[in-house]
């Protein structure tokens, strides 16, 4: 945790008890984390009767968002994808914690890697990349396929608020197979200082998630008006870097393949929001395929786009 961040904003700042319970709680994660996946699947199971029946977790967010997204479908198979993300959120949940102490042998037996040799083209040429991807199937166990290329991968991520415990316990999984978990805050500054000493960057990032109704990039997504960073464009077509797109196909329970996919070789040769449209169209290509792993509890669509601002088709 930047304390700076805690000294500035009061939203990061961490009370006495809070403390002392969120490391309690981690040190749970971490012990459950130890535990063969039989066991966690065992849990997951449990899990979702809990989320799905007793807590009705985010329940009304989840059937608004599908409802807007297929309104050509009927209430039954409305009701069976949302039955369906539960499921696959719990099994989600228990892995991201297996994440801490799984094992490369483990790991390699659950996660296959597509698409690695165009990423390492680029980086024998000495060139950066911008690496798009998305809140879809397991996008945790993604840091895994740094262990596949000698990029320097920049994770970039929103600091926890009022928990720095949880933070550690997310930046140790995630870098444990190599590369960087940047604040956001200090993302430019990281990869400034990296370009000076011409060490090959791959920028990570989950771009689908919400920005501010400031937002100048407004779209259609999943019938829907939905704000976008623009930053990964922008980094884009300054540097002229390649930009792939980071898909993870389920292929049975907590097993993954994950497929690095050319989104755009020459990002100063498109026009204007030209890679954040191709990154929302193949966003939805991929949801509309199997809508039961994308993360429809995120409320994504919670800001109205201000009045004066385009909307960009």
């Amino acid at each position: 945790m930047d304390k700076e961040l805690a000294k500035t904003d009061k939203r990061y700042r961490e009370g006495l008890l809070k403390k002392i319970f969120n490391h309690l709680l981690v040190a749970l994660l971490i012990a459950l984390s130890w535990l063969p996946f039989w066991i966690l699947f065992g849990i997951s199971d449990f899990f979702y009767l809990i989320l799905r029946f007793v807590v009705k977790y985010r329940y009304r967010v989840i059937t608004e968002n599908l409802k807007f997204a297929f309104p050509e479908k009927p209430e039954a198979e409305i009701s069976k994808i949302t039955n369906r993300f539960y499921r696959h959120f719990a099994d989600v949940f228990v892995e991201t914690i297996k994440a801490y102490s799984i094992t490369e042998k483990q790991i390699k037996k659950r996660v296959a890697i597509k698409g690695m040799d165009l990423v390492n083209e680029c980086y024998h040429k000495g060139i950066n990349i911008v690496i798009l991807a998305m809140h879809h199937n397991n996008w945790e166990w993604g840091s895994f396929t740094q262990r596949e290329t000698n990029y320097t991968g920049l994770m970039i991520y929103d600091p926890i608020r009022g928990n720095q415990a949880f933070e550690k316990f997310l930046v140790k999984y995630r870098t444990r197979w190599g590369g960087m978990c940047v604040p956001v805050h200090k993302s430019a500054r990281t990869i400034i200082e990296l370009n000076r000493i011409g060490n090959p960057v791959a920028l990570w990032l989950g771009a689908d998630q919400t920005p501010p109704a400031s937002s100048k990039f407004w779209t259609i997504f999943l019938n829907r008006e939905a704000p976008f960073f623009t930053g990964p464009e922008k980094i884009a077509i300054k540097t002229n870097q390649p930009v792939f797109f980071h898909h993870t196909r389920k292929t049975g329970r907590g097993k993954y393949e994950i497929n690095f996919i050319p989104l755009v070789e020459n990002p100063r040769e498109l026009g204007p929001n030209e890679i954040l449209l191709r990154y929302v169209h193949k966003m939805e290509e991929i949801i509309r395929a199997e809508p039961e792993y994308y993360l429809w509890s995120h409320r994504r669509w919670k800001h109205q786009r201000p009045e004066g601002t385009p909307l960009t088709v």
